[in-house]
């Protein structure tokens, strides 16, 4: 790796989904770290509400930048990956850390089963859209929200549109999508090899928030019950922030965390060429026409 990591003082840091939960928590503490941060947000409001709470902390009260972008629609994914190229001569850590689970399977504009665009087609894109910056400005960091949602997950590569696999009122889905998030780490950290940047993903526990608000009465009651036994979002932040801060993890990239330790994920998040045919694939869906897609 080339360079000494000294924090993320002074350093340029893109986070997405970071006007809630532990997003929220982990851009505040970057914030206090003394972070430059920019903050990817689809709702302009909630950025505003965001940006207020990030000030507050920050040294000096210094203001992150907002990006906006729907990061289900592809276009605005290369928009703003287009705007984060033209701002900024440097970004040291990008944070994929948005995503959503939906009880009933839905369509993006592109025709992408919306769970699988939000957690795993935009960080894949975003990721690869930005990596030419993220090399010039090494040594730098990319770190990916998973979860321990994956270990039963296998990856449908003959439904990815989960046509005939969505089931467990998105639970299924979910856990795909997160066991895609650990072997595109995989596929990426073994890409980067020797480049100064090094990539990782981490399970935050399960944390107290707004995630699958979104879906309902039913659901809604279903997270309050669980919540009363959550982490705070500050404790589930607590690994992003030290992935993205701390020295230690300067040699290891291709790491999937839990509680600020590496931890083996499941078999299938283990097997490289389901990795590599995973990132031929995801290519693929991002060059398709969206009258391509069931």
């Amino acid at each position: 790796m080339s360079g000494e990591w000294t924090g993320v003082s002074g350093k340029r840091v893109v986070i997405t989904g970071a006007t809630s939960g532990i997003g929220l928590a982990a851009a505040k503490q970057l914030a206090q770290l003394g972070a430059e941060l920019a903050i990817v947000a689809r709702s302009p409001e909630r950025a505003a509400e965001a940006v207020v709470q990030i000030s507050r902390g920050s040294p000096g009260g210094a203001t992150p930048d907002v990006l906006i972008a729907d990061l289900a629609v592809q276009a605005e994914v290369r928009q703003v990956a287009e705007e984060i190229a033209r701002r900024y001569q440097r970004v040291q850590v990008l944070i994929n850390n948005a995503g959503a689970m939906y009880t009933s399977r839905q369509l993006t504009p592109d025709g992408v089963e919306r769970t699988w665009a939000v957690n795993h087609l935009a960080p894949f894109a975003l990721t690869t859209l930005l990596l030419d910056l993220l090399q010039s400005s090494a040594p730098a960091r990319i770190i990916t929200t998973s979860s321990a949602a994956h270990y039963n997950a296998q990856i449908p590569f003959d439904d990815l549109s989960a046509e005939h696999t969505y089931a467990n009122m998105g639970y299924r889905r979910y856990g795909e999508s997160k066991l895609a998030n650990i072997l595109f780490t995989d596929e990426l950290a073994r890409r980067l090899e020797g480049s100064g940047v090094t990539a990782n993903c981490f399970h935050p526990g399960f944390v107290g928030t707004g995630f699958n608000h979104n879906n309902g009465g039913f659901m809604r009651l279903a997270m309050w019950l669980g919540e009363m036994f959550a982490r705070r979002p500050d404790q589930g932040a607590e690994t992003l922030v030290w992935l993205a801060d701390s020295p230690e993890v300067s040699q290891i990239s291709g790491a999937y965390f839990v509680d600020k330790r590496t931890v083996r994920p499941s078999p299938a998040a283990r097997d490289m060429d389901q990795a590599a045919r995973l990132w031929q694939v995801s290519q693929a869906m991002l060059a398709a026409p969206a009258s391509g897609r069931a």
